[in-house]
């Protein structure tokens, strides 16, 4: 039985997982919007919101747990871009930062994707324009 166990294992070893949720988070970071599988995307949520948590204290020691949560070189620059540009905008907010957009299956192997996102920011690359035009379509192919 699993009784009190959380989190998923996802098929992966502990390292390995570690090293999945930092590359999510920093790519999420990076790109405000990630399109994964709905388990990936669930366990990372907790993982990114955490950090942003920390970005919001904005202190020395907040920036050294991010960088302590987040493998490799990126560190420095995820600690900076979630203290200055993403935690200010969170300011007022009691979490809740991120949203999970459920997407059709997978074509390869039937597996359920979605969106991971940030609440109240807008991605401006242009992936981000393509990622919308699909969510509205399969918004659209729901309500109908």
């Amino acid at each position: 039985m699993r009784h009190g166990k959380k989190g998923r294992k996802l098929n992966r070893t502990a390292s390995h997982r570690k090293a999945l949720m930092s590359n999510l988070s920093a790519s999420l970071v990076m790109h405000k919007r990630i399109r994964t599988t709905d388990a990936k995307a669930k366990e990372v949520r907790g993982f990114v919101e955490r950090l942003v948590t920390y970005a919001k204290r904005g202190d020395v020691h907040g920036r050294r747990l991010i960088m302590q949560k987040i493998n490799g070189t990126l560190g420095k620059k995820i600690a900076n871009i979630l203290i200055h540009d993403i935690a200010p905008v969170y300011e007022s907010r009691q979490g809740g930062y991120t949203r999970i957009i459920k997407l059709n299956n997978r074509k390869n192997d039937n597996a359920p994707v979605s969106i991971l996102e940030f609440v109240d920011i807008t991605p401006d690359t242009p992936e981000a324009n393509e990622v919308e035009e699909t969510v509205e379509e399969t918004s659209e192919a729901v309500t109908e």
